[in-house]
């Protein structure tokens, strides 16, 4: 049986990573490898380190392109729920929630947790023209990427050595420095403070409320998140920002999956207030007033049901006040009687709060560029 085994995994090197091959990574354009030297001199110091410390497979498979053997591996059959980083960087790359089996022997993936940790490099050799995959920072070999993924998913196959991997369990990601991702896994329990359901509040919110009782967390779809979350991020009283999606049926969706416009997500920001400073009828008076909430499923020239007008209330008093402040809009806003039209504002229940890519987060802080909101003056 063990002899069976290893020759079926034979047979598997050989031909199960040519099917059906990715021509061109995302981009358009295959990227340039990242591998400079052997010696690994244009990582970091700490990487360097992390490098000398790899068992002689990890380093063959790491450093020098190598394939473990398939079914003989550390995580191919591995069902915990958790994560999976970088062996040398320790970066995030891919989550249990999008991992499959593929039959293939090796630990296989539909996605990256964000595509920016991972590189897509061509690679011709062995006499094929496959797409290989490195991390960005460890500049890890991990594998290829096929097109032979699940078709209600990605469609893709990312095919990775569990030598370059190492998994982080769901219960010891906080306790690791990786508690801003257990939002993958929306199961999350409340906080606590009775304005939650599962999941709705972003996990590294639950640690202020716990700390801050008297805070509360509000959440709001106004087109970019980029925009809306510059300027909450400014108002007394906020004392935290968070961009991401809510509102669809996707599980843990990215960015490119809410862009299409069919997984009924939102981009919205939540955010953790004081209520002392600043009440919620307050707060939605500026969430009315930074952008136009009469047009439908679209924000200026972003059209599509991921840019709707939206509340998402986390508690029976916020539902009841964001529909007076939306009807008090309608009856008394300058603005809206200019345009002759009234708030088209949809009023839900949370759903689950999946956070954005991190280069989504404090968007503007970091790109020097015009915004795509700004708050009126006049109400």
């Amino acid at each position: 049986m063990y002899t069976r085994k290893i020759l079926i995994g034979l047979v598997i090197v050989a031909f199960s990573c040519t099917d059906k091959i990715v021509t061109e990574n995302k981009g358009g354009k295959a990227v340039k490898p990242m591998v400079e030297n052997e010696k690994g001199d244009h990582l970091s110091a700490e990487h360097r380190k992390n490098i000398q410390k790899l068992t002689p497979l990890q380093y063959r498979v790491v450093r020098e392109n190598g394939t473990e053997p398939p079914f003989q591996n550390e995580y191919y059959d591995n069902h915990e729920e958790g994560i999976y980083v970088d062996v040398v960087s320790g970066e995030p790359l891919f989550s249990s929630q999008d991992k499959f089996d593929s039959g293939t022997g090796w630990p296989s993936f539909t996605r990256p947790i964000d595509e920016k940790n991972v590189v897509s490099n061509r690679d011709n050799s062995h006499g094929m023209s496959r797409v290989e995959v490195r991390s960005r920072r460890g500049d890890s070999h991990l594998g290829h990427v096929f097109e032979d993924g699940p078709r209600d998913k990605t469609g893709l196959r990312y095919c990775i050595n569990s030598a370059s991997l190492r998994f982080i369990p769901k219960e010891k990601m906080d306790a690791e420095g990786y508690g801003h991702l257990l939002t993958l896994f929306p199961e999350q329990p409340g906080s606590g403070t009775g304005e939650t359901t599962d999941g709705t509040i972003f996990n590294g919110f639950r640690e202020i409320l716990k700390k801050k009782p008297g805070f509360r967390v509000a959440t709001f779809g106004a087109g970019c998140f980029w925009g809306v979350e510059s300027i909450l991020k400014k108002t007394a009283g906020v004392k935290d920002v968070e961009s991401g999606y809510m509102g669809g049926i996707l599980k843990n969706p990215g960015y490119y999956d809410v862009a299409k416009g069919n997984t009924g997500h939102a981009e919205v920001v939540q955010v953790v207030y004081d209520p002392d400073t600043i009440p919620y009828k307050e707060l939605v008076r500026v969430f009315f007033r930074l952008h136009n909430p009469t047009t439908q499923d679209r924000q200026g020239p972003d059209v599509g049901s991921q840019y709707r007008s939206v509340i998402f209330y986390h508690s029976e008093e916020q539902k009841n006040i964001a529909e007076k402040v939306k009807a008090d809009f309608n009856q008394t806003s300058s603005y809206a009687k200019s345009l002759g039209k009234k708030a088209v504002t949809q009023i839900v229940e949370a759903k689950p709060f999946y956070a954005a890519e991190d280069y989504h987060q404090d968007y503007y802080d970091k790109n020097v560029r015009s915004t795509c909101h700004s708050l009126r003056d006049s109400w």
